[in-house]
C-alpha cells in the first residue's frame, strides 16, 4: 500500500508546483499587464498627437484658401470698378458718335 500512497503523494506534489507555476505566470501576466496598458495608453497618445497634427495642417490650409478668396473677392470688386467705368466710357463715346452721326437738320 504505500507504493499507491507514494504515487498520490507524487502527484500532488506536481499538482501544486505546477499550480504555483501556474499563479506565478498568471501573476506576470498582470504585472506585464500595465506596462501593456502604458503601451497602449503611449499609442493612444501618438494617435492623438498625429490628429493634432492634421488638425492644425488642416486649418493653416483653410486659413491660407480663406486669404486666396479674399483676393479674388478684392479682384472681382476691382474688376467690376473697371468694367463699370469702361461701360460709362464707352456709353458716352457712343453717344457722342451717334450725334456727329446725326446730320444738322436745323439750316
Amino acid at each position: 500500500m504505500p507504493r499507491p500512497w507514494l504515487l498520490v503523494c507524487l502527484l500532488l506534489l506536481i499538482v501544486f508546483t505546477s499550480h504555483f507555476d501556474w499563479k506565478q505566470q498568471y501573476g506576470n501576466e498582470l504585472e506585464a499587464s500595465p506596462s501593456t496598458s502604458q503601451k497602449l495608453k503611449h499609442a493612444s497618445e501618438s494617435d492623438d498627437s498625429v490628429k493634432e497634427k492634421i488638425i492644425l495642417s488642416q486649418e493653416k490650409s483653410i486659413r491660407r484658401l480663406n486669404k486666396i478668396v479674399q483676393r479674388l473677392r478684392e479682384q472681382l470688386l476691382q474688376c467690376k470698378g473697371e468694367n463699370e467705368v469702361s461701360n460709362a466710357t464707352t456709353t458716352h463715346l457712343t453717344e457722342l458718335t451717334d450725334r456727329e452721326r446725326q446730320p444738322v437738320s436745323e439750316n
